[in-house]
Protein backbone atom coordinates (compact mmCIF):
# COMPACT_ATOMS: atom_id res chain seq x y z
CA UNK A 1 0.00 0.00 0.00
CA UNK A 2 2.98 2.30 0.37
CA UNK A 3 2.90 5.53 2.34
CA UNK A 4 -0.19 7.01 0.72
CA UNK A 5 -3.25 7.61 2.91
CA UNK A 6 -5.84 5.07 1.74
CA UNK A 7 -9.28 6.00 0.56
CA UNK A 8 -11.66 5.96 3.50
CA UNK A 9 -9.37 7.79 5.93
CA UNK A 10 -9.82 11.43 6.92
CA UNK A 11 -8.15 14.03 9.07
CA UNK A 12 -10.26 14.34 12.22
CA UNK A 13 -9.98 18.13 12.29
CA UNK A 14 -11.62 18.28 8.85
CA UNK A 15 -14.66 16.42 10.18
CA UNK A 16 -14.96 18.11 13.57
CA UNK A 17 -12.51 20.90 14.46
CA UNK A 18 -14.13 21.32 17.90
CA UNK A 19 -12.56 18.08 19.16
CA UNK A 20 -9.35 18.79 21.00
CA UNK A 21 -6.19 16.89 20.10
CA UNK A 22 -3.16 16.12 22.25
CA UNK A 23 -1.37 13.50 20.15
CA UNK A 24 1.23 12.21 22.58
CA UNK A 25 2.95 9.71 20.28
CA UNK A 26 4.09 12.43 17.91
CA UNK A 27 6.03 13.95 20.84
CA UNK A 28 8.26 12.71 23.66
CA UNK A 29 5.39 13.01 26.18
CA UNK A 30 4.65 9.30 26.24
CA UNK A 31 5.89 6.12 27.92
CA UNK A 32 8.63 5.60 25.30
CA UNK A 33 9.87 9.18 25.93
CA UNK A 34 10.34 9.76 22.18
CA UNK A 35 8.21 10.33 19.09
CA UNK A 36 7.11 6.94 17.78
CA UNK A 37 8.05 5.69 14.33
CA UNK A 38 5.48 6.69 11.73
CA UNK A 39 4.14 9.81 13.44
CA UNK A 40 5.36 12.48 11.07
CA UNK A 41 3.34 15.28 12.67
CA UNK A 42 0.56 15.85 15.18
CA UNK A 43 -2.31 14.83 12.92
CA UNK A 44 -5.15 12.56 14.01
CA UNK A 45 -6.31 10.31 11.18
CA UNK A 46 -9.36 8.05 11.42
CA UNK A 47 -11.63 6.19 9.09
CA UNK A 48 -14.50 8.40 7.99
CA UNK A 49 -17.15 6.40 9.92
CA UNK A 50 -15.08 6.60 13.11
CA UNK A 51 -14.54 10.35 12.72
CA UNK A 52 -18.25 10.93 12.15
CA UNK A 53 -19.17 8.78 15.15
CA UNK A 54 -16.70 10.65 17.34
CA UNK A 55 -18.27 13.90 16.22
CA UNK A 56 -21.63 12.57 17.42
CA UNK A 57 -20.10 11.80 20.82
CA UNK A 58 -18.68 15.31 20.90
CA UNK A 59 -22.14 16.75 20.32
CA UNK A 60 -23.58 14.66 23.14
CA UNK A 61 -20.91 15.77 25.59
CA UNK A 62 -21.21 19.40 24.50
CA UNK A 63 -24.78 19.46 25.82
CA UNK A 64 -23.29 19.28 29.33
CA UNK A 65 -20.51 21.74 28.60
CA UNK A 66 -17.81 19.16 27.90
CA UNK A 67 -15.55 18.36 24.97
CA UNK A 68 -13.43 15.43 23.87
CA UNK A 69 -9.66 15.35 23.85
CA UNK A 70 -8.09 12.70 21.59
CA UNK A 71 -4.67 11.35 22.52
CA UNK A 72 -4.33 8.95 19.59
CA UNK A 73 -6.23 7.75 16.55
CA UNK A 74 -4.81 5.80 13.64
CA UNK A 75 -1.46 4.25 14.64
CA UNK A 76 0.95 2.90 12.00
CA UNK A 77 2.15 -0.67 12.49
CA UNK A 78 5.71 0.68 12.59
CA UNK A 79 4.74 2.62 15.75
CA UNK A 80 3.40 -0.57 17.33
CA UNK A 81 6.72 -2.25 16.49
CA UNK A 82 8.52 0.68 18.16
CA UNK A 83 6.47 0.15 21.33
CA UNK A 84 7.30 -3.56 21.29
CA UNK A 85 11.03 -2.92 20.98
CA UNK A 86 10.87 -0.49 23.88
CA UNK A 87 8.92 -2.93 26.04
CA UNK A 88 11.51 -5.66 25.43
CA UNK A 89 14.48 -3.44 26.37
CA UNK A 90 15.06 -3.74 30.14
CA UNK A 91 17.47 -0.80 30.14
CA UNK A 92 14.86 1.79 29.17
CA UNK A 93 13.12 2.50 32.47
CA UNK A 94 13.11 6.32 32.58
CA UNK A 95 9.31 6.59 32.48
CA UNK A 96 8.50 3.87 35.01
CA UNK A 97 7.49 6.20 37.85
CA UNK A 98 4.91 7.95 35.70
CA UNK A 99 3.51 5.17 33.50
CA UNK A 100 4.03 1.78 35.18
CA UNK A 101 5.12 2.24 38.81
CA UNK A 102 3.62 -1.02 40.09
CA UNK A 103 4.04 -3.28 37.04
CA UNK A 104 7.39 -4.89 36.13
CA UNK A 105 8.45 -3.83 32.65
CA UNK A 106 8.73 -7.43 31.46
CA UNK A 107 4.96 -7.71 31.91
CA UNK A 108 4.17 -4.77 29.63
CA UNK A 109 4.57 -6.78 26.41
CA UNK A 110 1.92 -9.45 26.36
CA UNK A 111 -1.82 -9.94 26.73
CA UNK A 112 -2.44 -7.19 29.27
CA UNK A 113 -0.82 -4.10 27.78
CA UNK A 114 1.39 -3.81 24.66
CA UNK A 115 0.53 -6.20 21.81
CA UNK A 116 2.15 -7.25 18.54
CA UNK A 117 -0.76 -5.66 16.70
CA UNK A 118 -3.10 -2.85 17.70
CA UNK A 119 -6.66 -2.05 16.76
CA UNK A 120 -5.42 1.51 16.24
CA UNK A 121 -3.72 0.34 13.05
CA UNK A 122 -7.15 -0.46 11.57
CA UNK A 123 -8.05 3.22 11.78
CA UNK A 124 -11.24 3.05 13.84
CA UNK A 125 -9.78 2.87 17.35
CA UNK A 126 -8.93 5.94 19.40
CA UNK A 127 -7.92 6.99 22.88
CA UNK A 128 -9.85 9.83 24.43
CA UNK A 129 -10.86 11.58 27.60
CA UNK A 130 -13.05 14.49 28.58
CA UNK A 131 -11.43 17.68 27.37
CA UNK A 132 -11.79 19.30 30.78
CA UNK A 133 -9.45 16.54 32.04
CA UNK A 134 -11.85 15.31 34.68
CA UNK A 135 -10.57 12.90 37.31
CA UNK A 136 -10.71 9.48 35.65
CA UNK A 137 -8.92 7.63 38.44
CA UNK A 138 -5.67 7.23 36.48
CA UNK A 139 -3.88 9.15 33.73
CA UNK A 140 -3.98 8.10 30.08
CA UNK A 141 -1.59 5.24 29.22
CA UNK A 142 -1.16 4.27 32.86
CA UNK A 143 -0.13 0.59 32.85
CA UNK A 144 -1.84 -0.56 36.01
CA UNK A 145 -4.88 -2.65 37.02
CA UNK A 146 -6.58 0.57 38.18
CA UNK A 147 -6.86 1.64 34.54
CA UNK A 148 -9.41 -1.13 33.95
CA UNK A 149 -12.72 0.54 33.19
CA UNK A 150 -14.66 -1.12 36.02
CA UNK A 151 -11.86 -1.31 38.59
CA UNK A 152 -13.49 -1.12 42.05
CA UNK A 153 -10.58 0.66 43.69
CA UNK A 154 -10.94 4.08 42.08
CA UNK A 155 -12.85 6.92 43.81
CA UNK A 156 -16.61 7.26 43.20
CA UNK A 157 -16.21 10.57 41.35
CA UNK A 158 -13.77 8.98 38.90
CA UNK A 159 -16.11 6.04 38.34
CA UNK A 160 -18.91 8.49 37.55
CA UNK A 161 -16.70 10.39 35.11
CA UNK A 162 -15.77 7.17 33.33
CA UNK A 163 -19.45 6.24 33.01
CA UNK A 164 -20.26 9.69 31.65
CA UNK A 165 -17.65 9.39 28.90
CA UNK A 166 -18.43 5.76 28.11
CA UNK A 167 -22.17 6.37 27.79
CA UNK A 168 -21.60 9.10 25.21
CA UNK A 169 -19.17 6.92 23.29
CA UNK A 170 -21.45 3.87 23.39
CA UNK A 171 -24.43 5.90 22.18
CA UNK A 172 -22.27 7.05 19.27
CA UNK A 173 -21.30 3.55 18.16
CA UNK A 174 -18.09 2.73 20.07
CA UNK A 175 -17.22 -0.07 22.48
CA UNK A 176 -14.62 0.17 25.22
CA UNK A 177 -11.57 -2.01 25.88
CA UNK A 178 -12.23 -3.18 29.47
CA UNK A 179 -8.58 -2.96 30.54
CA UNK A 180 -8.23 0.71 29.47
CA UNK A 181 -10.91 3.27 30.32
CA UNK A 182 -9.67 5.60 27.54
CA UNK A 183 -9.67 3.08 24.66
CA UNK A 184 -12.60 2.89 22.21
CA UNK A 185 -13.20 1.11 18.90
CA UNK A 186 -16.01 1.73 16.42
CA UNK A 187 -18.22 -1.35 16.58
CA UNK A 188 -18.92 -1.35 12.85
CA UNK A 189 -15.37 -0.53 11.75
CA UNK A 190 -14.81 -0.61 7.98
CA UNK A 191 -11.41 -2.40 8.02
CA UNK A 192 -11.72 -5.01 10.79
CA UNK A 193 -9.00 -7.29 9.41
CA UNK A 194 -6.52 -4.78 7.94
CA UNK A 195 -3.55 -3.39 9.85
CA UNK A 196 -2.19 -0.35 8.01
CA UNK A 197 1.35 1.04 8.10
CA UNK A 198 1.23 4.32 6.20
CA UNK A 199 2.61 7.32 8.17
CA UNK A 200 0.31 9.41 10.34
CA UNK A 201 0.69 12.79 8.67
CA UNK A 202 -1.24 15.64 7.11
CA UNK A 203 -2.32 15.11 3.55
CA UNK A 204 0.04 16.82 1.06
Amino acid sequence: MGDRIPTGFVTLADVDPTIRQDLRYSTDRNFVAAPLDGYQDATCLLTLPAARALSRAQQLLARDGHTITVFDGYRPQRAVDHMRRWAQDPDQQATKAHYYPRVPKERLFGPDYIHTRSGHSRGSTLTTTDGALLDMGTPFDFFDPRSATAHPGIPPAARANRRFLHQAMARSGFHNLPSEWWHFTLTDEPFPLTYFDFPAARRP
